[in-house]
């Protein structure tokens, strides 16, 4: 996944500490804004979009649990990591009733935060793909209506999807030459991501292989370990 561009918005009072974190992750081809206050950080929330937020706890002016609320009001959707010097239960807790996505404890890894934050920005990225309203999809030789569940391969007869046949290639297709996560489709097809449906999910992956073979220019590949791509050879090439 690519990081160059994605913005994030830190807002720490610790000026040595919070220079040395924005240079980092600068480093790591992400774009910061680095605010010294609660108050400044709404501030500049205000006036940007942003990918995510890294918000201090303990801040003059406005604290971290504050400014996160303001910053649900106007964006529900922004992931938002807590940092804090203080490791009590009460302070974890209270930061995800106000919509933390996850909560470092100082000092970290610097090689954990860059983890968490692409882990996160990926689930995002992700889900607002899977969200998606598109239900027509050309792929190679085929055509996907999922809203009618029909496959169809040029002018043969269309073939009825299952429900989750047909599902499990609409993501495939929104994720078409690039990655669908098996994560994904386990938790938005089949709300569970044990060994059980993911052994399902494959005998899925299978059938839909055989719905797809009159064209060689389609192939479903595993990635091991991560999900599966659907390629069009053709595109990929060109």
């Amino acid at each position: 996944m690519e990081t160059e561009n994605k913005k994030i918005l830190l807002v720490e009072d610790d000026p040595n500490f919070g220079t040395v974190l924005k240079d980092y992750l600068a480093m790591n081809d992400y774009n910061v804004t680095h605010a010294k206050n609660g108050m400044e950080g709404f501030e500049k929330f205000k006036k940007d979009d942003y990918d995510l937020c890294i918000l201090d706890v303990m801040m003059p002016y406005k604290d971290g649990f504050t400014l996160a609320k303001e910053i649900r009001e106007k964006n529900e959707e922004v992931p938002i990591i807590f940092l804090t010097a203080k490791a009590m239960k009460e302070d974890v807790l209270k930061g995800y009733k106000v919509g933390a996505d996850d909560y470092l404890n100082k000092p970290f890894d610097s090689e954990v935060l860059l983890m968490k934050i692409k882990a996160i920005i990926q689930r995002k990225t992700t889900d607002s793909i899977a969200d998606s309203k598109q239900f027509e999809f050309q792929v190679g030789n085929f055509f996907l209506n999922s809203k009618l569940r029909f496959l169809s391969y040029k002018k043969d007869t269309p073939v009825k999807l299952s429900p989750k046949e047909n599902e499990l290639l609409r993501l495939l297709a929104l994720h078409k030459n690039d990655l669908m996560p098996r994560e994904l489709a386990l938790t938005k097809i089949w709300r569970d991501d044990n060994y059980f449906t993911s052994r399902s999910m494959d005998v899925y992956i299978a059938k839909l292989r055989k719905y797809l073979g009159n064209d060689d220019d389609v192939e479903i590949i595993n990635i091991h370990g991560e999900g599966f791509r659907l390629v069009v050879k053709s595109e990929v090439e060109n």
